[in-house]
Formats: C-alpha cells, structure tokens, sequence
C-alpha cells in the first residue's frame, strides 16, 4: 500500500511508526485507547454497579433521616423531629469516646500486627520452590476460610476460664496464674480479640501483598544486589517501593474491615470491661434499647468515619494508580 501512496503519506507513516512511546502523538492515540477502555468497563460494570449503589445507598440514607428524629421503637407515636440534637447527645457522651478510642486501638494494632505478618508469609510463599506454593497457599489460608462468628466461637472456648486449655498449655511459664480468666479485665480481652482477628485476616493481607510481590522485577533486586546493597536495603529501596499500590490497597481494606468490628467482641465479652466498639455501640442502642434515632445517629457518625479512613490511606499512600495500570 506505501508503495502507490503519495510520497509525503508513505513519509507520513514512517513518522508515525518511528515516533517515540512518549511523544504526543502516540499518547493522543493511547490516550483514546484508554478511553475505550473505560467506556467498555461502564458498559460491563455498569447494571451491578447501579444495582449495588442502590442496594447500599437506601439504607444510608434512611440512616441518617432515622438520626433526625427522637423515636424509640416501643413508642412509635411518640416520633418527634430533633434535627441534628441526636448527633449532640452522641458526642457528648462519654461511652462514644470510649469505644472510639477502643475501636482506633484494635484497628491499628491489628492492621499493624497483619502487615508484618502478612508480609512475611507473602515472602515465604513467593521464595518457595514452585512445588511448595500451592501447598503453603492452601495451608495459610486456612483460617481465612473459617467463618468469623466460628472463629470467635473457638478462641473464646479456647481462652475461657472454664472450658479452655490455653491457661494448661502455658502452666509452665514462670509467674503465669492458671487461673486467669482472659475475659475479666480490659487489656488481657483486648489482646484475646486482636490475637483471634489477627489470626483469621493475616492469609488475607499475605494475598495480597503476594500480589504485590509478583509485580517487582526481579532484575531490579539483582541490581541493587550487585551494587553492594544489603538484604534490608533491598527491601527498603527496591522491594517496598515498587509494592506501595498492593500495600496500599491492602492496608484500605483490612482497616475498613477491622474498624467495624463486631463479631468477635460480641461473642467474647459482649463489650464488657471497656472492649464495646462502635459497631457494637450502635448493635446495642438500636437492638437492644430499641431508640432508632440515636442508633441510627451512631451508625452515620461510623459511616463518616470509614469514609474518612477511606480518604485518609488512598492520600496518605499518594499512589498514582492509573500509572500502576500501566496508562
């Protein structure tokens, strides 16, 4: 065809073919590319995600028009407008803060304690020899696997002061009282609640910084090592960096998730000796006193505070993501 073309198009062609990957011509037409690209995406994607916003958006809403009312659900005729006053009384009670700063605690220990954890079984499954990785996979992701309330079930059994064997097992340590009971004071519950989500969500975490793994290069840690940089140094300046979008997305879910705990606490102490959450904090007001208004008041003041833990970790990472996907 370049050859009964006009000479300035064959010339023309030739450009085109020639020009750089960062000129601006290429990045017009990859430019359009990736707008067809996204478009497709709506098109597929579209239907279930109008199904789910409206699935989700509904209750929000009817959330937060509940938290402008005073309405208990024993006396509904007694239903009066309040405007934000149940907001007020919410932030002025000294439970809310309480289970505030418990609900901040669990979230960062346990985000913090999976990280590490995390990462290191991401490791192990990413060095092993390619016969080893489906076995190891299959293995961590045991606990994973198990329902949440089950979990609960077995560490609580597994701690308690009449029915558990833990106190046995650690009958040898110097010191240790075999008579503790786990659930009678705030700090050893706390540390049974983290231990039970830490184990049950750390599989989670290592898939996806496993993930994240893959996508660092293997001649950039081969470089770095021949350049005279140390396993440690690798890691700081080679292997984390090019990882930054999985541990981003990584650290978003699991704080999302833990910062709404539930499960687990209602199961162990119930929220006693200062271990309520918000989640339960709301369980409690809402199910248990029956006062919709100041429930539904609790649950959007959670609801914020997700969306600001949301905003806050994808800022904080400053990942470009449309760069990761290779745009």
């Amino acid at each position: 065809m370049s050859s009964t073309a006009p000479d300035g198009q064959v010339v023309a062609d030739a450009a085109r073919e020639d020009t750089p990957p960062n000129h601006p011509g290429r990045r017009r037409r990859r430019t359009g590319r990736a707008k067809a690209e996204a478009r497709l995406g709506w098109m597929l994607a579209g239907p279930a995600f109008v199904i789910m916003l409206a699935v989700t958006v509904y209750p929000i809403v009817q959330a937060f028009f509940d938290s402008l009312f005073s309405y208990r659900l024993t006396d509904p005729d007694a239903r009066e407008f309040v405007g934000l006053g149940n907001y007020g009384v919410v932030l002025s009670d000294v439970q809310f803060w309480i289970s505030m700063l418990v609900t901040v605690f669990i979230t960062v220990v346990t985000v913090l304690l999976e990280l590490i954890l995390g990462f290191a079984l991401a490791m192990v499954m990413h060095r092993a020899i390619r016969q080893l990785r489906g076995a190891l996979r299959t293995a961590i992701l045991i606990p994973y696997g198990i329902i949440t309330v089950v979990s609960a079930f077995a560490w609580f059994y597994a701690f308690d002061i009449n029915s558990g064997y833990v106190n046995n097992w650690l009958s040898w340590i110097p010191g240790f009282n075999e008579n503790l009971n786990w659930f009678a004071g705030t700090g050893t519950s706390l540390f049974v609640i983290i231990a039970s989500e830490v184990w049950k969500t750390t599989p989670f975490i290592s898939l996806l910084l496993l993930a994240g793994l893959a996508q660092v290069s293997g001649d950039y840690e081969e470089a770095a090592k021949v350049d005279g940089a140390k396993p440690w140094q690798v890691l700081r300046r080679v292997i984390l960096p090019n990882m930054k979008a999985a541990i981003m997305v990584a650290v978003l879910f699991r704080a999302l998730d833990a910062f709404r705990i539930f499960d687990n606490i209602f199961i162990m102490t119930g929220g006693a000796n200062n271990t309520r959450a918000l989640s339960l904090l709301a369980y409690n007001t809402s199910i248990g006193r029956l006062e919709i208004g100041m429930g539904s008041a609790i649950s959007v003041l959670l609801f914020l505070c997700v969306i600001g833990i949301a905003i806050g970790t994808v800022k904080g990472f400053k990942v470009d993501l449309t760069r990761t996907g290779g745009q």
